[in-house]
């Protein structure tokens, strides 16, 4: 095979270099959740293309705003942000036109004042065409965080990375020059429910009846006396010892485990088991080597876990249509959902969904038009009560439909439904429009 042509050689490196320079400024357009939206802010921002691409590093301005889908949240609740990079940086440079869906964000949020740290966001691989030396369109990431002081807090936007899927994989990392950047957003958390971050492990998972096992504890109370304990399905036994969590409310101790219906082990501060207040349970077996008599037989048996599962009755569904020039609710039912939890474990669930814009003739309605009201039920029999997720939007970044609590043995077969509604802006052009709703189970 002779040399590769002169003319191949360019178009391939002015490839490489489109693509770099994708990963330095482009985003896709994306939906904001809804929600309450931040200020845009500006700041200063340091951008270290791929060594690939032989651009030098862009220092530029880059424009964003945090939104957060709770303004007044309570301690311990789950708040959703939402970072957006309106304005990047840099325009393509080059005269090559860039593909759609080459990119994936991801960054992080700053939290400050009654609460520091930082959230951890992330942005699905969704760009749409950018004309050569054309400017890029805005990109949007999200995160979660639990509140855990009350107080004013704030969320900055924080450093962010572009990753491109385009004749290479390339990263290309952006840093605020001078952080923290300028607050977007500001929530302000009153006094809940503490989060309970109490947890435990065990030095086996095992032992013989009257052997002691060890159990080490962190995130408890400081100075507090905590209980340990064995589980026998939902009721505590007999076998209970008592340590004192130290001064970083981190405790190790040992509890001597003598009954054979034990499956496990909890601790806890207070009189009395207390999910908010204690940890576990860490799955145990008590070993039963106990002597066959004479003349006797050992009958033993074992209950399988199984798996967490579910299924749909069906994939598609027809929304009631609506009028040009009017619009309005175009309104459905979700098909139901069947979870099956098998697992016959302390660990509960959580069905989310989320769902992409709603495509058309030329044109789309926005992800973020979509909003269900949940509903759940459990068969009867199943330890768990299903808690349906609450009236709003779905949108990209998705909501809860369904969950159940973790508790001492959890699972059960659960129902779910959901009614939907989309809100079809009055003037969109006349066609079919489709979207994708995507369930995940966890």
């Amino acid at each position: 095979m002779g040399p590769t042509p002169r003319r191949a050689r360019r178009w391939r490196w002015a490839s490489l270099l489109g693509a770099a320079a994708l990963a330095v400024t482009a985003g896709g357009a994306l939906a904001c959740p809804a929600g309450a939206a931040g200020t845009n802010v500006d700041f200063a921002t340091h951008c270290i293309p791929p060594a690939v691409a032989g651009i030098p590093p862009i220092d530029g301005t880059t424009t964003a705003n945090v939104s957060a889908d709770k303004t007044s949240p309570k301690v311990g609740d789950t708040v959703t942000v939402t970072y957006t990079v309106v304005t990047a940086a840099a325009s393509n440079p080059t005269d090559l036109a860039l593909p759609a869906d080459i990119m994936t964000p991801t960054g992080k949020v700053t939290l400050g004042g009654a609460q520091s740290g930082d959230i951890t966001v992330t942005g699905p691989k969704k760009n749409p065409p950018v004309p050569g030396k054309a400017a890029f369109p805005s990109f949007s990431m999200t995160g979660t965080f639990t509140v855990t002081k009350a107080g004013q807090i704030t969320l900055s936007p924080g450093d962010y990375n572009i990753h491109t899927s385009y004749i290479l994989e390339l990263d290309t990392p952006c840093t605020v020059i001078t952080p923290p950047a300028p607050v977007s957003q500001t929530v302000t958390a009153t006094d809940g429910t503490p989060a309970n971050t109490r947890a435990i492990s065990l030095g086996s998972a095992s032992g013989d009846a009257g052997a002691g096992v060890t159990v080490s504890g962190k995130n408890f109370t400081p100075g507090a006396a905590v209980t340990l304990a064995g589980r026998a399905g939902d009721k505590q036994t007999a076998d209970t010892a008592t340590v004192t969590a130290n001064a970083q409310g981190s405790f190790n101790g040992s509890l001597v485990v003598n009954d054979k219906a034990t499956t496990g082990i909890v601790a806890y501060e207070g009189a009395s088991w207390n999910p908010d207040k204690g940890a576990g349970p860490a799955a145990y077996a008590v070993d039963d080597n106990t002597p066959v008599p004479a003349g006797s037989q050992k009958l033993t048996t074992t209950v399988k876990a199984g798996t967490l599962s579910m299924s749909q009755a069906g994939d598609s569904v027809a929304l009631s249509g609506v009028d040009f020039g009017q619009g309005g609710a175009s309104t459905g039912s979700l098909n139901t959902v069947t979870v099956k939890d098998f697992r016959g474990g302390p660990a509960g669930w959580s069905l989310t969904g989320k769902v992409t814009d709603f495509t058309g003739p030329g044109a789309r309605i926005d992800a973020g038009r979509l909003s269900w009201t949940p509903a759940c039920a459990a068969k009867a029999g199943s330890p768990s009560t299903c808690k349906a997720g609450s009236a709003g939007t779905v949108g990209s970044a998705g909501a809860t439909l369904a969950s159940t609590a973790d508790g001492t043995l959890t699972g059960g077969e659960f129902t779910v439904d959901a009614r939907l509604s989309l809100d079809v802006p009055a003037f969109t052009p006349p066609g079919a429009y489709s979207g994708v709703l995507t369930l995940t189970l966890t």
